[in-house]
């Protein structure tokens, strides 16, 4: 039985609003779930499970209908689902009485439910959010029920708020494969269980690849025998660019460097730039020329002047520089926070004897 292994596709989510590509997220987001059902018919895939969180938010009508739509062009696909955290079943939720399409199925009860697949002799456990915050660990005792069925658990949470986990009781549980959802970075626990990631990042924070789990089971008996592996798939990445500063670097010369590092890793994605180590005293960068390379979130310039402290302190040594240069080089010769208080603190008091 052949798989693929989905969550936290947050749709409706508006990444990045207010940058220039913001715009484009909303439908990127779309558009990755859309070449997952391309994907679905391409290789023939028997189920595709979603573990929560589909939607952004307690989906709309129209959004669900959309949604469906590509449900209904799969060939021979199997669905099933799970609401998350984001998307829970409110009282009032567009989920209750939806009619989905023949091959889905949403697990809608707040406590363990399942559905047998018998053409494919699998049978899914699961169960949805009805409230935003569930602090129980709802998955720890749960069991399949027959031995000779391909079982799997579809499992949404994993923190504090939203259903504590046991890992290991659950890797101990018997189910063939656990495909869990919540967390937004891929993380595979062994064959048998996995965090799929979201299929797109959603903030600056979710760097690296991100996309689904790809797996088949064969199950012979009481048997069974996993393979899975992640495959990227997201439209583009939040890269976290570091790019070390030499001493003469101008701010031309780093907005060069900057530029063919973009180019490298490539131009679609999204960068946060942050510059280390020592510039020339008298250089500046300005954050908004490399604002202007392209899809550039956050500048961070962690950069220090370099400064000649004894020269600094023979000239100032009867005033408030020279005390404060004497007094963090006495307190802790060896510490980085300390020397890097002496840069930034050297900077703001230069900075205030040239302003007067």
């Amino acid at each position: 039985m052949k798989f693929i292994h989905i969550a936290d596709l947050h749709i409706g989510a508006r990444p990045d609003s207010g940058f220039p590509w913001g715009e484009e997220r909303e439908k990127e987001i779309l558009e990755s779930f859309r070449k997952i059902t391309d994907v679905c018919n391409e290789q023939e895939i028997d189920l595709l499970l979603i573990a929560g969180d589909l939607f952004h938010r307690q989906p709309l009508i129209r959004e669900l209908k959309e949604i469906n739509y590509y449900f209904e062009r799969l060939n021979k696909t199997r669905v099933v689902i799970i609401a998350g955290n984001h998307d829970y079943i409110g009282s009032r939720s567009n989920y209750i009485g939806f009619e989905w399409g023949e091959r889905v199925h949403m697990l809608m009860e707040p406590s363990l439910d399942s559905v047998y697949l018998e053409d494919i002799n699998t049978e899914v456990y699961g169960l949805s959010y009805h409230t935003r915050f569930i602090t129980e660990p709802l998955y720890d005792t749960a069991q399949p029920g027959c031995e000779e069925r391909i079982n799997i658990l579809l499992a949404h949470g994993g923190n504090e708020k939203d259903i504590p986990m046991d890992k290991k009781a659950l890797l101990d549980s018997g189910f063939d494969y656990i495909a869990l959802g919540h967390i937004h970075k891929p993380q595979i626990f062994s064959e048998r269980m996995a965090y799929s990631g979201c299929l797109e990042p959603l903030d600056k924070t979710e760097t690296g690849e991100r996309g689904y789990i790809l797996g088949e089971i064969e199950k012979n008996g009481e048997t069974s025998t996993v393979h899975i592996r992640f495959i990227p798939n997201s439209v583009r990445q939040y890269i976290k660019l570091e790019i070390t500063v030499h001493q003469g670097m101008t701010n031309g010369a780093l907005l060069n460097l900057a530029k063919d590092k973009i180019t490298e890793y490539g131009s679609e994605n999204i960068y946060l730039l942050m510059f280390t180590g020592i510039r020339d005293e008298d250089i500046l960068f300005h954050k908004e020329d490399f604002k202007k390379l392209g899809n550039v979130i956050e500048v961070i310039d962690d950069t220090v002047p370099d400064y000649d402290f004894e020269a600094l302190f023979r000239e100032n040594q009867d005033n408030i520089i020279g005390l404060y240069i004497n007094r963090i080089k006495e307190g802790a010769k060896q510490d980085k926070i300390a020397e890097k208080a002496l840069y930034y603190g050297i900077e703001a008091l230069l900075g205030a004897k040239n302003y007067k």
